[in-house]
């Protein structure tokens, strides 16, 4: 019987004369009662909001209907409907962007841009996740692959260097200009081979150590790469690498060019349309199918043999060695592929922002990144993806908004007398100033609460659930022969 979880509900219908209620509800088939409950709670929702004088919108009944279809639907569906659901919502974002509906205490939904930057960033989380979730190997200086991957598609798709004068099926390209332009298509694959090249550089010194000494020392990479960035310049390296502090600009955009164009396709992200706010859009369906490549090898790595020996690497790496995993060989290839990832993310943010600059790539970036693995769970794609979706929109609106709703609602306040270098002023919480304080609070209450993450791999999941017994040999032994030994 089911009392003990719903005495309130049953002892309250059972004073207003629905006696036995319970009973009957828990003979009705499990169906019948999984379908009722939601409908029932919605319902009683719905009518509070409205009898307050808030009446439900379209698109929020056709959300909960959505939501009550996948809950009600057979789990063997589910693991395949959800994620095509949840694929088809995201790519449809921009066309019904105007017609949803606002969030309590959020306020809005995320704007194109902040869409464009959560699926940069997804891609990003994706690849740290095969270093840090597959592998187990802690990187604080993933930012440097980000920073390579941007500078790549800055020198094969700019005017950087001016003094020669190079056109492979580039976009947008300005008449006269010198430089290399070739094809952003291409120059993805470039920017992410010159990141995994870099990991590899980077991981054949360091990856003998272990734990806490190869974060200090990635931690050193990622502050290496952003200070070449900034004085990369005639001053600094004594030839133009990287155009110092005022960074390389502009970046030709994507595009499909006049020959796919004319088939449909845009042939200039940039001026399709001829207006500059359909560009946004463009990007982020590039962006999702990055992000949709990027989930396919991620997944399919994992399930590989190279993957199945990240993971040995990262549950024992003594006890891999001693079955014969190649430890530098393997940890080598983990720095490759997500240094891959980071590089083409790196290169589509470049892209989308028409330039590359140093301060775009400081050491809290990494931290940020990793705070994204590690909320949605090491070693789960599905929940690193969520991390990542949650902390950007944080980042990029989620705070602010937040915090214009309790100033306005909770303690209001006089913006006018605020001060904005200060993180409380005049009664009015300056979010952004507090941003780090937030980000804190939220990673030390999931590492209370819930350590493994939102959505945990199932195999940390057991870990943390059920513990892992160590229990030595000569112990199990002697208990056995206790067992055995007549009394």
């Amino acid at each position: 019987m089911t009392t003990h979880r719903h005495g309130v509900i049953w002892r309250a219908l059972e004073a207003i004369g629905l006696s036995g209620a319970l009973a009957r509800w828990d003979e009705s088939p499990y169906w019948f009662r999984r379908a009722v409950a939601p409908v029932l709670i919605a319902a009683i929702v719905i009518g509070l909001a409205w009898l307050a004088g808030v009446p439900p919108s379209l698109a929020l009944l056709i959300m909960l209907a959505i939501t009550y279809a996948l809950y009600v639907m057979p789990r063997r569906w589910r693991r395949v409907v959800m994620p095509a659901t949840a694929l088809a919502l995201a790519i449809a974002y921009p066309l019904y962007l105007d017609k949803l509906f606002a969030i309590p205490v959020f306020k809005s939904f995320p704007t194109m841009d902040t869409m464009v930057v959560m699926a940069i960033f997804t891609l990003m989380a994706i690849g740290l996740n095969i270093v840090v979730g597959y592998a187990g190997l802690l990187d604080l200086g993933y930012v440097a692959f980000y920073a390579l991957g941007a500078y790549g598609a800055a020198w094969f798709a700019s005017n950087h260097f001016s003094q020669v004068d190079i056109d492979v099926a580039s976009i947008g390209r300005i008449e006269g200009v010198a430089g290399i332009h070739i094809s952003i298509w291409a120059v993805l694959l470039i920017a992410a081979f010159i990141a995994a090249f870099a990991g590899v550089l980077i991981g054949l010194p360091t990856l003998r150590l272990r734990g806490d000494y190869l974060a200090i020392v990635t931690l050193g990479f990622g502050e290496i790469l952003p200070q070449i960035a900034r004085n990369g310049d005639e001053e600094g390296l004594g030839f133009n690498l990287t155009n110092g502090p005022p960074g390389i600009n502009p970046i030709d955009p994507p595009g499909f060019g006049s020959f796919l164009g004319d088939i449909g396709l845009p042939a200039n992200f940039l001026l399709e349309q001829g207006t500059y706010v359909n560009f946004p859009n463009l990007i982020y369906w590039g962006a999702i199918g990055l992000v949709l490549i990027t989930v396919f090898c991620s997944l399919r790595l994992r399930d590989s043999r190279l993957g199945r020996a990240w993971i040995a690497i990262r549950e024992d790496e003594t006890a891999a060695a001693a079955m014969g995993v190649p430890l530098m060989r393997t940890k080598t290839w983990a720095y490759a592929c997500g240094a891959f990832f980071g590089g083409a993310a790196g290169a589509w943010f470049a892209t989308f922002n028409q330039g590359v600059f140093p301060d775009n790539f400081f050491f809290n970036l990494s931290v940020f990144i990793l705070c994204m693995v590690i909320l949605g769970g090491m070693g789960n794609v599905w929940g690193v993806i969520v991390g990542a979706c949650f902390l950007v929109y944080l980042d990029k609106e989620g705070l602010s908004n937040i915090a214009s709703w309790f100033n306005e609602n909770v303690l209001p306040c006089d913006p006018v007398a605020a001060n904005p270098s200060n993180a409380v002023s005049a009664g009015c919480v300056n979010a952004p100033l507090l941003a780090f304080g937030i980000y804190g609070t939220i990673i030390v209450l999931v590492m209370l609460f819930r350590p493994q993450g939102m959505f945990p791999e199932e195999r940390r999941k057991l870990e943390f659930e059920h513990g892992v017994r160590d229990e030595p040999l000569y112990d199990i032994q002697h208990d056995e022969h206790l067992e055995t030994e007549p009394h």
